[in-house]
């Protein structure tokens, strides 16, 4: 193991990287935020990880999906996302879970982090209470154009977001997996140990210049 983990051992030596052997992570949704994040995260050495996914894989879905192929239309992402996660991170758990977040939720599963991968704003407030009553916090990260927003939620309240049935119109790839970079960053900071700042959201786009703009807004606290 020591030498998979070779460079993170570097960074912050045995100790702290045996210790994520021991965390357990659940990702809601396995598209396009979902499966990236657990990329990132497998690789950097999580103990455990709960994929959470009702939705199965489609052709439209594989541009921005990094765990996807073309040969994986009709599999469940959930199921497809854990195959290859244990394949590429030998050192993980993998446990898929064919179901919406609220069926998960009743299963009372313990875990140290919540990470968001969804689209869908009611999902994120179920989230948001679920994780205020096992005391637990979670990552929200959401895309859409060239935009995304990430915040590390602890003791904010969600309901700071108008709820809606909003989908985004249009998503590009890249933002994708900028965006699950920077909650995969967050959540391996915080299950490692390490200094971050909680309540803040981070709101990045591109102006007409294509310069990149990262806007930070404190979160209301509960």
């Amino acid at each position: 193991m020591n030498q998979y983990f070779h460079r993170q051992i570097q960074l912050w030596g045995e100790e702290i990287q045996n210790s994520l052997q021991d965390k357990k992570v659940a990702i809601i949704g396995s598209g396009g935020l979902g499966s990236s994040v657990a990329i990132a995260l497998g690789s950097s050495g999580i103990g455990t990880f709960h994929l959470v996914d009702f939705d199965h894989v489609e052709v439209h879905n594989i541009h921005r999906q990094i765990a996807f192929t073309t040969d994986d239309q009709g599999k469940s992402k959930a199921e497809a996302a854990a195959a290859l996660l244990q394949k590429r991170c030998p050192y993980t758990t993998v446990i898929s879970h064919v179901e919406d977040f609220e069926s998960f939720a009743k299963k009372g599963i313990e875990i140290d982090l919540i990470i968001d991968a969804t689209d869908n704003l009611h999902v994120r407030a179920a989230i948001d209470a679920y994780a205020g009553t096992i005391n637990k916090p979670w990552i929200y990260g959401a895309v859409e154009a060239f935009n995304g927003q990430v915040c590390f939620i602890d003791q904010s309240d969600f309901s700071a977001f108008k709820i809606s049935d909003k989908t985004p119109e249009g998503i590009a790839a890249p933002i994708v997996m900028h965006i699950a970079s920077l909650q995969a960053n967050l959540a391996l900071r915080y299950l490692a140990g390490l200094p971050l700042k909680k309540d803040l959201l981070y709101y990045l786009y591109f102006d007409s210049n294509g310069e990149l703009i990262t806007q930070k807004f404190k979160m209301p606290k509960v």
